[in-house]
């Protein structure tokens, strides 16, 4: 494994957001945002205007932090445009919409270059383009001058084409619980980082730039999927959200889920035995792949790109893998918590 260069993304001063100011940080920023097919009006006004066909609209916000959420000197500025749009851009995926526009707020510090949020903006247009998304308006702001912090607040709206929406309270005993996506290898590209080192590229990656699968998430919905989310939190966590919201238990198969996540061996091993950690407590409890979850009807085969990996049943809400409580699992493989605790 190879240790990464640090990087500041610090540079020249003489065209940072405090010379440019705020009208050109937007004008610089909206000249890389992309188009939204939904929008009659874009960037420029006091708001966007959308069209929205369906009626109803999905509506999901995310806040990433500096030092939390993203690292500068971990990640480029392209990165953190594509980790931001697709948290946002998966919830909507994970309720059946497509997504249609992104609003952004921005909090930095006045020396933050202009280069630096030109690239978070060309990020978040790359990762919305292929849905027909855009950047369609947003707000910037100082940061506090002793916090030094970036803070990226990202709304996302999304359409239903006419589909209920699929919600978390919709499991029953009986369905089966399906995975569309990967599962660990953000949490395995972490890891790497944590350690000071920038290989094996695929697993660092993967944790810099989400790769959700937003098409599986309108196909679940129309192939009459009972619940689902996105897996943010980790796999266990995230089943729990289920199985709270429905008044179930969700039983993970493991053998079904080692085949699906683990097999055959690849990066996540390697990295695993380097660093003498088990691969499976990735798999289970880590997060920010922002793969989808959902439960289908006993009559309601999933469709192509979701794999089953257990099921629903009858008792006290929880989760359990191959029988056997969620944290009992978690701390058996070393990961101590069934996924990420905001505040813990």
């Amino acid at each position: 494994m190879t240790r990464p260069r640090p990087l500041t993304g610090r540079g020249d001063l003489a065209d940072t957001v405090r010379v440019v100011g705020e009208f050109g940080v937007i004008a610089r920023v909206v000249a890389r945002a992309g188009s939204a097919a939904a929008a009659e009006v874009g960037p420029g006004d006091d708001a966007a205007v959308l069209r929205v066909p369906d009626g109803r609209v999905v509506a999901t916000t995310d806040v990433l932090v500096e030092g939390r959420h993203f690292r500068r000197d971990w990640s480029s500025a392209e990165d953190v445009g594509h980790k931001a749009a697709a948290a946002n851009l998966a919830d909507v995926a994970a309720m059946g919409g497509v997504a249609t526009a992104l609003l952004v707020g921005l909090a930095c510090p006045a020396d933050t270059p202009t280069s630096w949020l030109e690239g978070v903006a060309a990020g978040m247009a790359a990762e919305c383009a292929p849905l027909g998304a855009a950047v369609v308006g947003g707000d910037t702001v100082a940061s506090a001058p002793d916090s030094g912090a970036i803070v990226l607040s990202v709304t996302a709206l999304g359409d239903l084409g006419g589909r209920a929406p699929v919600l978390r309270s919709g499991a029953r005993p009986g369905d089966v619980l399906a995975v569309a996506g990967r599962l660990g290898w953000s949490a395995c590209g972490l890891a790497v980082l944590r350690r000071g080192f920038s290989s094996p590229i695929a697993a660092v990656a993967a944790h810099r730039r989400p790769a959700p699968p937003y098409a599986a998430g309108p196909a679940a919905a129309d192939a009459g999927a009972s619940a689902m989310c996105d897996v943010s939190d980790g796999l266990l966590a995230d089943a729990g959200h289920l199985a709270d919201a429905s008044g179930v238990a969700i039983d993970v198969d493991r053998a079904a889920l080692v085949r699906t996540m683990l097999e055959p061996p690849g990066p996540m091993q390697q990295v695993a035995a380097a660093l003498g950690a088990d691969p499976l407590s990735w798999v289970l409890t880590g997060g920010e792949d922002h793969a989808l979850l959902a439960t289908f009807p006993p009559g309601a085969a999933p469709p192509a790109g979701w794999t089953v990996i257990g099921g629903v049943r009858d008792g006290a809400a929880g989760v359990f893998v191959s029988g056997e409580p969620a944290a009992d699992v978690a701390q058996a493989v070393g990961a101590g918590r069934t996924g990420h605790v905001h505040f813990g």
